[in-house]
């Protein structure tokens, strides 16, 4: 039987390794986990949503200087996700045949393209142009390396190489937009995307030397160009792990717009639901963020191997927590402590919904997949924030969260069926 017959659409219970190069290397020892290559992937996302994020932190000044008001700056932040939103999967499909490796250097000098314009902008409608370009550019480097960390590792180690790789964008908000914010404090708006782009280019040249190459597919060496040509074309079949990745995603986007729709307007709640100072929200998001990283090392060292388990009790962590800080507003020891705990579980999902994706996904459709779950990520983003603007508009602020809590049950049934569905498939 080929390996191709043998691949099926199991989300929950992965089998067996995913071969890199070729199919003869099946049979040797596993490589060396690829520290490297990982870490220098990490950085680029680090930059990637640094880029991203960087104008929620420079509101005043660049709605000062480019004579507009700062809501229209923060729609800076939803031009760039709408663009991800709308292009991911078109620009992924495009480039399918394209080398991953040399893509990640290009989307990175595109990305310094699009800052340099950003720094340079005379207008506001110059720098929507420049953030379109880098929504473009953002969106096919989810669609690459939301796949790449796969074909570096072997299939049991997918989960502890998607959380080094997503950990970048965790430290995107730790890090990177605070330090990106003060700079611009300190220097002015614009040099802070003058040295972003720089860095961006510093990336591209790291990624050009750390990053191993992979295959397009990691179904086998590419053919040799006299070979394609001769050869007739065959219609492949469909493959069977569409459904499964088509279940991922729709998880992932009710996931996103549950969340997004009360961490968006987090900090009106934290003054105003739960009583805390002004000077306490960024230590407390600090604080959040920090747990996020922790959820994040947990999927690396306990729930990557087993990512339906860390799915599951990150999904109803995330209820619990959320629950007890809607309901214990008046203790804020509790609700503080709810808040951490929230950011360690959510820390945990977008990485195990990742690896869950990758396991789903053929190697032939993974780069496509990782697009559809870009594009997945970021309608859930949008669709939150404005969820959670006509609630707070309707009900007030102090029901979102019990209706975010709403979705996550949803989003944990749709996660429990699925994972019985290879079960009862088998038994029958």
């Amino acid at each position: 039987m080929s390996a191709a017959m043998t691949n099926t659409a199991n989300i929950f219970l992965p089998t067996g390794s995913i071969p890199v190069v070729s199919s003869t290397r099946s049979t040797r020892a596993v490589p060396p986990f690829p520290w490297v290559g990982l870490i220098t992937l990490s950085a680029a996302v680090f930059l990637s949503v640094t880029s991203e994020m960087l104008p929620t932190g420079l509101l005043p000044e660049m709605s000062r200087s480019l004579n507009v008001a700062q809501s229209q700056i923060g729609l800076l932040v939803s031009w760039f996700a709408f663009t991800v939103v709308l292009t991911s999967a078109p620009v992924a499909i495009w480039t399918r045949r394209f080398p991953r490796h040399g893509l990640i250097i290009v989307v990175l000098v595109i990305f310094a393209v699009s800052n340099i314009l950003t720094a340079i902008a005379p207008t506001y409608e110059f720098v929507v142009a420049a953030r379109v370009l880098g929504g473009v550019a953002h969106g096919l480097f989810w669609s690459v390396v939301g796949a790449y960390a796969g074909h570096l590792v072997p299939k049991a180690q997918i989960g502890r190489a998607v959380s080094i790789t997503v950990a970048g964008g965790t430290l995107a908000f730790v890090l990177g937009v605070p330090l990106g914010t003060a700079g611009g404090h300190l220097l002015g708006w614009r040099l802070s995307f003058v040295v972003l782009a720089g860095l961006m280019l510093v990336g591209a040249v790291l990624v050009w030397k750390f990053l191993p190459p992979v295959a397009r597919y990691s179904t086998g060496a590419p053919a040799s160009a006299s070979a394609t040509k001769s050869a007739p074309k065959i219609r492949q079949p469909r493959d069977a792990t569409v459904p499964a990745v088509a279940l991922i995603c729709l998880i992932t986007g009710i996931t996103m717009i549950g969340h997004y729709s009360f961490y968006t307007y987090i900090a009106p709640f934290l003054l105003d639901g739960l009583g805390v100072d002004l000077g306490l929200v960024a230590p407390l998001l600090f604080a959040y963020g920090v747990a996020g990283a922790v959820g994040l090392l947990l999927v690396g060292t306990i729930f990557g191997p087993r990512p339906s388990l860390g799915l599951i009790l990150g999904l109803a962590v995330s209820g619990v927590s959320v629950t007890l800080l809607a309901v214990f507003t008046a203790t804020l020891p509790l609700a503080i402590a709810a808040f951490v705990l929230w950011g360690m579980a959510f820390g945990m999902l977008p990485p195990l919904l990742q690896t869950r994706m990758l396991h789903a996904a053929s190697p032939r459709i993974r780069d496509t997949a990782s697009a559809f779950y870009t594009t997945a990520f970021n309608a859930g983003i949008g669709g939150g924030a404005l969820l959670g603007a006509v609630l707070i508009e309707s009900v007030g602020l102090e029901l979102v969260p019990i209706v975010y809590v709403g979705v996550l049950v949803v989003a944990l049934l749709l996660v429990i069926i699925t994972d019985r569905m290879p079960r009862r498939r088998a038994r029958s």
